[in-house]
């Protein structure tokens, strides 16, 4: 019974952390965009977007305590890598690169931008405009690297 309640807790957050991120960036970025970014519709996406960070880390928080009692229900350790089977591996690196990714969104990328967007268009420095691109864009790897990690979970489960 501990087993399938780690699973389905495991599973519930990883469901809440991609459908969140597929939703913000495939469904709502694109709508505000098509809007020309009113400023009605900007405010919803950036308050959209904060309380979804709390459902991220909060699932971040799941996952990371289920996991390792998952780990350990199939036999293995966090302490004994050498024995981890190569999928786990992939999924570990994938993981490990979204982690940093949202590190970097949230404490970086989100700020920054926040702060670009209150400069005008006009007086932006390359630089600016750069990252203003690559916040676009980094939601779309996130979703991308999920789904790998969601594939590497699939082939592990059936390992």
């Amino acid at each position: 019974m501990l087993a399938l309640i780690l699973v389905w807790l495991h599973l519930i957050a990883a469901i809440s952390w991609i459908g969140g991120m597929i939703f913000l960036s495939l469904v709502l970025a694109p709508l505000i965009r098509n809007q020309k970014a009113a400023p009605d519709s900007t405010a919803l996406f950036r308050s959209a977007a904060l309380r979804f960070r709390r459902v991220v880390w909060a699932a971040i928080a799941a996952l990371v305590a289920t996991g390792p009692a998952l780990l350990h229900l199939r036999g293995l350790s966090l302490a004994d890598p050498a024995r981890w089977p190569r999928v786990f591996l992939v999924k570990i690196g994938l993981v490990a690169t979204l982690l940093l990714l949202t590190i970097a969104h949230d404490l970086f990328l989100g700020p920054q931008v926040v702060r670009i967007g209150a400069i005008s268009p006009a007086t932006r420095t390359a630089g600016q405009q750069a990252l203003l691109k690559a916040s676009r864009w980094l939601p779309r790897l996130a979703v991308v690297l999920a789904l790998a990690v969601l594939a590497a979970a699939v082939a592990l489960a059936r390992s």
